[in-house]
């Protein structure tokens, strides 16, 4: 039996979502609509009598005070268009499962496990449109086509209280789940096919090994012994395919890479990742000694370093791009809600403490014709916006920093970067958190969300570029609720000490998170038919490698599975024993009593042979800009100011919750009306102590066009000195790396393949030199190499691109301190050298040029700057401090200035600066390494004394006129703008967005 109820508005109250659609119609899509009402739709499976639905339509679906709702009829009523958007079998739903939880309830503990609640959504537009227009708006931003479906009603024909039929999202599956074999032939084309048919992303050679390892004679005896037919079951075929994925092997960073520099000397690099990230880390380490304050870095879901004696901090950060191309909102909802798993699954378990996001989209303003399976720009940046704020705000978890880059060659492929921290007693049980031990015996138990087919595919998707065979199935919607309801009951678990070690069901699904844990113990054996499915009929395969959200893997100790289950119960957590980690050696896997895997741990995880590569870097060479210095530099500023990159976020940042928990210090927007750009946020873990940790990040895909070196250099530069900016210490700090890069590998696709991949030494030699200059050790990182968009004759790739994640200690969080100006009178400091280094800036950007001359970090003498800077703050002595970034020091004084809400006067002449001449390169030059900082006159002898072994000068004061002034190279003014021109200037960009 299938009833319908629908929820909309009480005549007089405002349809705050209605509005907001219709302006997205108008602004988005260039339509004129002259009202848009919405009506929420539950469709109810199951038998309810009609006076169950009218207390289910009163009570928890719908308010009194300002909704009505109507039972098996429409409330819609007059219209032009009404759209109806509901999402396609198999897709998460979850309004539609908490509507289940709400309607179990209100029947006071009567069990109706057939109940279902599946959503949907009418929009009723009333507007001179055409059905060609509407259809634009229902699949142009309604309605994603991969997992949403949308009924079209014209008004002319509609008939008030006609009603919409019925519409449940069954899931066609098989009436049988079955277990299939892969013959593997010695044909190459058609082993190639295999892989390509199955979206295994496997090349010809690792199929072939595949292969041979089945025709081993001892192999086939084994799997005889077992049960298990000649040929491999599709299993083990996915099984490997995920395993060996780039997205999970990172197969191009362990590769073996002949890399050539421009004057044809060779060397060999045996794994980037080995060589310049952990052995960087190693080095870092070792200089430490016996006050290492790294406890687990590389070898876990997070990276694991010491806060103080009782406590350990956890930090990822992980990329959900191919997922978030095809739906915005659920590949971000799913990468914030994963990677909050990522800290809570490292050790024994943190609690999760901050969110940091970081976005690379094209020009939400692009214009023009949009490739296949191309999303519109502005509707990723909502989608993904929406996605991360559900994911993030629900689940109890403040985004405290992040950032916004544009770049037109981010339309084949957004960078959605999500990132979580956390924090965990040092020792639980006696023993150390951040250990992680799997023994033979231990119990193999999944709790939280039910499997299903979204995500299949997930991590070979993820490893190819996105084009036409990309399958919807890859995409996932994540349930925050269902997780923090996993992870509440988890927390209480792990301080029972019930369980020995935990891991989250992320890339591959059990076929990861056991097979991972199982190299620990030595082996397993599991069941999947006693795997808790959303639905019947999933095939074993299915079953294995499905990325269905929600989901931790534990190993639990024998003797206290009761007590698990029981906690699980009564929490309200389903947790369901799969089987046993054992030592035999053997990924073993069945369904029911028929063995369906039987693979050797050894042949899983390392059968794998490394890849070689080759490498030849060739310097590009750009035109020269040629442009005269404008004769309004003003106007110039303001120009700059409203740039993409450069211009204020707030509309995006306002809509995460940064104060959730109570633990923020300094927040992402800060200043006087708390607009400001903040450098790095500042928050306290545990409330009764002021002990702080800072987070902050750096990202400059543009330097890339010139150089990856200096790209990379200048992204943990800019890291590590927005961490400074607030008050953080070299002494204790740590990074993350993570790799976005187009293909590198040469191909008849990639022809510049070696090209790419000289472009990545380049970046990862960068990062080892940097992070062992400022004693910053690497402690996680992740890698994402097929950023790239091809379909037919049209490919379009990323710049390659780091973001470098920081966090850092700081023992007094009172002493923070933010960006914005004080008071009048303080001077202006610039502390750094400014250099003729524009090249890869905005403001040759902004003038149509990418130049040649870029940034060159000297990490040495900015260590120093660092240090003097750190002693400084820690004394009392700075007032304010903004890092130079993006637009140079006219948009950073500017910031500065309009943020604490005053004017500021300076002499460019003052500025410590090295070949140059023109008033705009000094303003615009981006050298790294330089802050703006203002003091107290007061303590002016005192603070040039702490910093007199760095380049610094005092360059102007701030004012109470609220003006902008600025003096030339040559003497006189060459700028006077109102603060309040200035400031509109860099609000009014993404403000309607």
């Amino acid at each position: 039996m299938v009833s319908r109820i629908e929820v909309g508005f009480l005549p007089g109250v405002r349809d705050a979502l209605g509005e907001k659609v219709r302006r997205r119609i108008i602004h988005d899509l260039h339509l004129s609509v002259e009202k848009v009402e919405t009506i929420e739709v539950y469709t109810l499976e199951g038998d309810l009598k009609d006076d169950l639905l009218e207390r289910i339509a009163m009570g928890p679906f719908s308010d009194p005070v300002i909704q009505r709702y109507a039972i098996n009829s429409s409330l819609a009523d007059r219209f032009d268009w009404l759209i109806e958007v509901g999402f396609r079998p198999g897709v998460t739903d979850n309004v539609g499962r908490t509507a289940t939880e709400a309607v179990q309830l209100l029947l006071e503990g009567a069990k109706m496990d057939a109940l279902k609640v599946y959503t949907s959504r009418q929009y009723l537009l009333t507007g001179n449109l055409d059905r060609q227009e509407v259809e634009e708006i229902a699949s142009g931003l309604l309605a994603n086509d991969l997992i949403q479906r949308f009924e079209i009603i014209d008004g002319r024909t509609w008939q008030p209280g006609q009603g919409v039929k019925p519409y449940v999202p069954k899931v066609v599956v098989a009436e049988t789940p079955r277990t299939d074999y892969v013959d593997l032939p010695d044909d190459d084309v058609r082993l190639q096919e295999i892989s390509s048919s199955r979206v295994l992303a496997l090349t010809v050679e690792e199929m072939r090994i595949i292969r041979n390892y089945l025709q081993d004679e001892a192999v086939q005896n084994q799997r005889r012994e077992v049960g298990l037919g000649k040929g491999i079951t599709d299993v083990e075929l996915e099984c490997l395919a995920q395993t060996w994925s780039e997205h999970c092997k990172h197969k191009i960073f362990n590769s073996l890479i002949t890399y050539e520099d421009e004057r044809g000397n060779s060397r060999i690099i045996d794994s980037l990742f080995k060589s310049c990230i952990k052995g960087s880390t190693a080095a870092i380490r070792g200089e430490l000694g016996p006050e290492d304050w790294c406890l687990s870095v590389f070898v876990d879901n997070a990276g694991i370093i010491k806060f103080n004696d009782e406590y350990n901090l956890v930090f990822k950060v992980e990329t959900h791009n191919s997922p978030s191309a095809l739906d915005p909102y659920g590949g971000a909802l799913t990468g914030i809600v994963g990677v909050n798993r990522d800290p809570f699954g490292a050790g024994k378990g943190a609690k999760l403490l901050f969110n940091t996001d970081v976005f690379c989209f094209a020009s939400p303003f692009h214009e023009g014709p949009l490739p296949p399976r191309i999303l519109h720009p502005r509707r990723i940046y909502e989608g993904v916006r929406e996605g991360v704020e559900h994911g993030g705000n629900k689940s109890g978890i403040p985004t405290v920093n992040g950032c916004l880059v544009f770049d037109e060659r981010f339309l084949g492929k957004p960078l959605v970067y999500c990132g979580t921290g956390g924090i965990m007693p040092a020792r639980i049980s006696g023993e150390p958190s951040h250990i992680k031990e799997v023994r033979p015996g231990d119990i193999v138990v999944m709790t939280g969300g039910r499997i299903g087919k979204d995500g299949i595919h997930g991590a070979t998707f993820s490893s190819e570029e996105l084009n036409e065979n990309s399958p919807v199935t890859a995409v996932q919607i994540g349930d925050p609720i269902t997780q923090k309801r996993m992870t509440d009951f988890l927390l209480v678990a792990r301080d029972r000490g019930l369980y020995r070690a935990i891991t989250d069901n992320g890339a591959g699904g059990l076929s990861s998170s056991v097979g991972e844990m199982a190299s620990l113990s030595g082996g397993c054996e599991i069941d999947l038919k006693k795997a808790p499915l959303k639905y019947a009929g999933l095939h074993p395969w299915e079953i294995l490698i499905s990325e269905a959200q929600e989901r931790m893997t534990l190993a639990v100790y024998p003797d206290k599975i009761d007590d698990f289950q029981d906690l699980a119960v009564k929490m309200g957590v389903e947790a369901t024993v799969l089987g046993r980690f054992t030592d035999s050696g053997k990924f073993h896997v069945r369904y029911a009593e028929q063995t369906v895997a039987f693979l050797d741990m050894e042949f899983l995880h390392e059968g794998l042979p490394q890849m070689r590569l080759q490498a030849r870097w060739t310097p590009p060479v750009n035109p020269e800009p040629d442009f005269p210095e404008p004769a309004d530099l003003g106007q110039a500023l303001k120009d700059l100011l409203g740039r993409l990159n450069i211009c204020s976020k707030e509309t995006v940042v306002r809509q995460y919750d940064h104060e959730v928990q109570g633990g923020s210090v300094v927040k992402p927007l800060v200043g006087i009306a708390e607009d400001g750009p903040g450098d790095a946020a500042v928050l306290r873990p545990l409330l009764e102590s002021f002990e702080g940790i800072v987070v902050s990040n750096g990202i400059c895909p543009r330097y890339s066009d010139i150089d990856t070196y200096a790209m990379a250099a200048c992204a943990i530069d800019e890291a590590v000195r927005n961490a400074v900016a607030v008050g953080a210490s070299l002494v204790r700090m740590a990074g993350l790396d993570n790799f976005c890069w187009c293909d590198p590998v040469e191909s008849e696709k990639t022809p510049d393949g070696r090209y790419k991949l000289a472009q990545l030494v380049r970046a990862n030699e960068a990062l080892s030199d940097y992070t062992r200059i400022y004693g910053v050790p690497c402690i996680s990182g992740k890698d994402s190499m097929k950023n790239d968009y091809m379909i037919g004759g049209t490919k379009i790739s990323i710049p390659p691109t780091l973001l470098f994640s920081v966090v850092a200690r700081m023992d007094d969080v009172r002493k923070a301190v933010t960006m914005d100006a004080k008071r009048p009178d303080d001077l202006v400091y610039i502390l750094g050298e400014t250099r003729r280094e524009l090249g890869g800036s905005e403001w040759y950007a902004l003038n149509g040029f990418v130049g040649n001359g870029v940034p060159q970090v000297d990490a040495r003498r900015a260590k120093s700057r660092y240090e003097a800077l750190n002693r400084a703050m820690e004394a009392g002595l700075v007032a304010s401090c903004h890092d130079c970034a993006d637009g140079g020091l006219g948009v950073a004084i500017a910031e500065t200035a309009f943020s604490g809400g005053f004017g500021v006067a300076v002499d460019l002449a003052m500025v410590p600066s090295a070949g140059i001449s023109r008033n705009d390169e000094l303003l615009f030059s981006e050298s790294q390494s330089r802050f703006v900082v203002t003091v107290s006159p007061a303590v002016r002898e005192a603070f040039e004394a702490m910093m007199a072994d760095s380049e610094m000068a005092c360059i102007g004061r701030i004012t109470g006129e609220r003006a902008f002034v600025v003096t030339g190279l040559q003497g006189g003014t060459i700028i006077e703008e109102d603060m309040a021109s200035l400031k509109e200037a860099w609000q009014r960009t993404l403000r309607d967005l």
